[in-house]
């Protein structure tokens, strides 16, 4: 190997562990400040579990977490029914002069401030026309975060429905089969990876959201964000720390879980083309 190519090599090396060091050392003190014993967030008075223990008696936290893991999944979930069969309009249907409509409507609010979009949704959902949806509350933030999760979930869908190979679905619909089955038996299995993702992006998304949580709550559902962003004012205490931390730890077990099985599948799929 040249000289040159040997310091290409040390100088990717050097700044990809740069990258990493940005995105990751601040999460790294987090969870270090989480074990403090003193009663600030970025200072460390010794080891003690103390913040965990208040944690557990936090029952405003541990409620607003609770509210947003809830809220999450149900928006999460409702996009990517919404997404998924606005992504195969868009793609099965793409000469139709409706489909450039639907894909503006669909990806509006990822281009729109979300200032726009919530305040849009209160108007909505505080008009008398529709008291049925109760106002803002939980209802609405779902509403929200569905709105705002679907184009994403829309956008990931349909980047995979156009790259797979239609040859499966067209034998199956020669052999009679209805096109509803088609997609659900062949269909969704391959896509199964992406619909994944978008799911877990649109989970991710609800999840952190602020400005449409902040616009759309009441005093009765507050989500994680808002009620941080409430404490703030006060100062935050150590146990933020420990709440980010027990997230993370969950989030990273999850993320090498779901690479182990991956994996898995992944040599099975290698084994099977390779054959006996």
């Amino acid at each position: 190997m040249s000289d040159r190519a040997s310091a290409g090599r040390r100088g990717a090396w050097t700044w990809m562990a740069l990258c990493f060091a940005f995105l990751y050392l601040p999460i790294l003190c987090l969870v270090v400040f989480s074990f403090t014993a003193g009663e600030i967030t970025t200072q460390f008075a010794g080891f003690s579990l103390r913040w965990y223990a208040e944690l557990a008696r936090d029952d405003e936290l541990l409620g607003a977490t609770a509210l947003s893991l809830g809220i999450a999944a149900l928006a999460a979930s409702a996009a990517l029914v919404v997404g998924t069969a606005t992504a195969v309009l868009l793609v099965r249907f793409a000469r139709s002069r409706a489909s450039g409509l639907l894909a503006g409507l669909a990806t509006a609010p990822m281009v729109l401030p979300e200032v726009v979009v919530g305040l849009s949704l209160v108007l909505l959902v505080t008009h008398p026309w529709w008291g049925w949806m109760g106002g803002r509350g939980v209802v609405a933030m779902w509403i929200g975060h569905t709105t705002l999760a679907l184009g994403y979930v829309a956008v990931l869908v349909a980047s995979r429905l156009r790259e797979l190979d239609r040859s499966l679905e067209e034998a199956a619909l020669d052999l009679g089969c209805p096109p509803a089955k088609v997609f659900f038996v062949i269909t969704v299995p391959v896509i199964a990876p992406t619909l994944a993702a978008a799911w877990l992006l649109a989970f991710t998304i609800s999840m952190d959201d602020f400005v449409l949580s902040a616009m759309l709550s009441n005093p009765g559902s507050t989500t994680l964000p808002v009620l941080v962003w409430a404490r703030l004012h006060h100062g935050l205490t150590p146990e933020i720390n420990a709440l980010a931390t027990v997230i993370v730890l969950v989030v990273a077990v999850g993320v090498l879980v779901a690479h182990r099985f991956m994996l898995r599948a992944q040599r099975r799929r290698l084994g099977a083309a390779a054959g006996p």
